[in-house]
């Protein structure tokens, strides 16, 4: 079959063209997993089957067993396409912008009395759209300043009579009285001029405004402008990046690292850095054209256009990677001096003539120029794209990349931090108790108050994580009272039975809340009833409910572990887990005990009216507060209705 499989592809290689086009891979099963675009598509598809692939393309290649591919005219038509197939087949092996359709953006909507709105959902209605936002928390926020200082409708339906936002001056009330159009033209001026990063001349409008009413002892008013001056502050605080020009403009930058990539891009308004989003996935072609790929999919949906993109020429992949970034600060920026100097410098004859070279040997390879990838997206999208190779402009997309070599970083950071506190947690304690391997641990818990409602608790946890489907509830049916090795003996009995009865999974570890009675009680069932012969340890608390001590063998014996190590950690986390969904499923039995006890307990009331009752009313207080006339539509008669409502208001408390 195999055979087959590559000699239909060596055929249709064959056959490839020297033109732009779009390419389909599939698997066995016909499913398309992965699309690409090429200015010479026989160059680009060869590559995929000749020299050698990394470990992420290599997968790719090897789950390949046909393709198929589409000429186009143009590199541009072949640009859409790629984005349109990847958006209509989702193919696993694609960058596919999950979140394209999820930025926030801030909505004026094209009303007769027009109201701000943020939105997820951009539609050809004619209302005017601002951003996108890089989450939903930075839109709100905005959208609450601007609700402060322009007074548009905030209602969605319209009320009979005016609302408080118009005794607030936040509405102008059309309700009540009849709004120029002119008006809200100039209030939607003043918010577009605002959220295009006019914001410093609104403040120094409102400064001058709040000197006057305090000048005219209107303080409340002046009170309010100087509040709404400080958000503004609060908002913008975050620019501090400026350029000598006041374009928009989206600066993108990325990384790639362990067959990760990360996506920064950095959102400049009226030439201030405003916000920046990151996005990191897998990938599993070429860097560079999965990266424009994600471009491509970013602004095939986004209305708000920047005057200006700035892309990142292609990077050395190897070198990126292996080089080491501590930054003191999340946004990594040059100073602010450097950004704010004069015109980029003009490339060199020598910097062109070898950057013409790369980009000759790049698409003889069949591999996506940034020269080339710009040209395209700067014809379809009609705004500037640039790559720039110097001056403030270069400045600004190393600033991106380096964020997205942050951000990066971190994710693998965190990655061997949670290992660290898992698996390898596991694994040291595995080698403090002397065990070959410690994977999978169950912890026992029991619970009970007084000896009333007595249950017990398992929860397992998997190289250092809970796996919360494996938790199990037991009901303790043998012993009576308040008796802790009874119970253990009991649900340790029935714990294993089971599991040598359906040939379960068998823990290496088995963790005991308690000291040496519990232990020895779980010892005693595991080796003597059931032949079992799995390590017990048990967790001894201080008087503060603490974990205080780890105990295992037979007899019992201390284990010295550090207190601030990540055993001991992970011997806190299976005790506070199991503790904590022992407690809460006595605390589920106990409610319905007490239900049932006081309903039980009148006469004439058995477990199916109990359960009617219940179901019907949906608590004990509900019926408590129920009339005679409400039991008639469960058949209950005016005689056994009051003494329901006798008996419950008779255990009331008193006071």
């Amino acid at each position: 079959m195999e055979g087959i499989i590559l000699d239909n592809i060596r055929n249709k290689l064959a056959l490839l063209p020297d033109l732009p086009g779009c390419y389909l891979m599939k698997n066995q099963e016909g499913t398309i997993i992965y699309v690409g675009k090429a200015k010479v598509l026989k160059n680009r598809v060869r590559s995929y089957f000749t020299g050698s692939h990394n470990g992420k393309t290599q997968r790719l290649v090897a789950n390949i067993a046909d393709f198929e591919y589409i000429v186009t005219s143009s590199n541009m038509e072949a640009l859409i396409l790629e984005c349109n197939l990847i958006k209509k087949h989702m193919p696993r092996y694609n960058v596919l912008l999950k979140d394209d359709k999820t930025f926030p953006y801030i909505k004026i909507t094209n009303e007769t009395h027009p109201r701000l709105e943020v939105t997820r959902r951009v539609i050809k209605d004619k209302a005017k759209y601002f951003g996108p936002y890089p989450n939903a928390y930075a839109a709100q926020q905005t959208k609450k300043l601007l609700d402060r200082m322009y007074p548009l409708r905030k209602c969605g339906v319209m009320p009979k009579e005016v609302c408080l936002y118009y005794h607030m001056g936040q509405c102008l009330a059309p309700c009540e009285k009849e709004v120029q159009k002119s008006e809200y033209e100039q209030i939607t001026q003043d918010i577009a001029a605002f959220l295009g990063g006019g914001h410093e001349a609104v403040k120094k409008d409102l400064q001058q405004k709040m000197q006057e009413a305090a000048e005219e002892l209107y303080f409340e008013r002046a009170k309010e402008l100087r509040d709404q001056i400080i958000h503004i502050d609060a908002l913008m605080e975050k620019q501090k990046i400026n350029t000598t020009d006041t374009k928009d403009r989206d600066v993108f930058g990325y990384a790639v690292d362990k067959g990760w990539m990360c996506v920064q891009i950095l959102y400049m308004r009226q030439g201030k850095m405003i916000q920046r989003h990151s996005s990191v996935f897998p990938f599993y072609g070429e860097a560079y054209s999965d990266f424009m790929s994600y471009v491509t999919q970013y602004y095939s949906d986004n209305p708000a256009l920047p005057q200006e993109i700035l892309l990142p020429d292609v990077l050395d992949e190897e070198s990126l990677a292996n080089k080491e970034t501590k930054p003191e600060i999340a946004i990594a920026a040059p100073a602010e001096a450097d950004l704010q100097q004069g015109e980029d410098t003009p490339e060199s004859a020598e910097e062109a003539e070898a950057r013409a070279t790369a980009a000759e040997e790049a698409a003889a390879a069949g591999i996506v120029d940034a020269a080339g990838g710009a040209s395209i997206l700067q014809e379809w999208l009609g705004i500037k794209v640039l790559v720039p190779q110097r001056g403030l402009k270069k400045q600004m997309v190393g600033m991106a990349c380096q964020n997205a070599r942050v951000a990066i970083d971190e994710k693998f950071r965190l990655i061997e931090r949670d290992e660290e506190r898992t698996s390898g947690a596991a694994i040291s304690l595995g080698e403090s108790l002397g065990l070959e391997r410690l994977s999978r641990i169950e912890a026992f818990d029991n619970s009970n108050i007084q000896g009333t409602n007595p249950v017990s608790a398992m929860v397992v946890f998997i190289d250092g994580k809970p796996a919360r489907k494996e938790y199990r509830k037991y009901k303790v049916r043998t012993v009576v009272g308040a008796d802790d090795y009874g119970t253990m003996r009991e649900v340790i009995r029935r714990r294993y039975e089971r599991v040598l009865k359906e040939n379960l999974p068998i823990p290496d570890l088995i963790v005991v809340d308690g000291g040496k009675g519990q232990i020895s009680s779980a010892i005693d069932i595991l080796e003597n009833e059931l032949g079992l012969f799995i390590p017990v340890c048990g967790l001894v608390k201080d008087d503060k409910h603490k974990t205080a001590q780890l105990l295992v063998g037979d007899p019992p014996e201390p284990v010295a572990l550090a207190r601030d190590s990540q055993e001991f950690y992970l011997l806190q986390r299976i005790q506070d887990e199991v503790h904590r969904f022992a407690i809460t499923f006595h605390r589920e039995q106990r409610g319905k005990s007490m239900v049932t006890s006081k309903l039980d307990s009148i006469p004439g009331i058995g477990e199916k009216r109990r359960k009617a009752l219940l179901k019907h009313f949906g608590s004990l207080k509900k019926i408590k507060e129920a009339s005679v006339d409400d039991f008639r539509t469960l058949s209950i008669g005016e005689k056994l209705a009051k003494q329901i409502l006798d008996a419950l208001k008779d255990e009331e408390p008193t006071s």
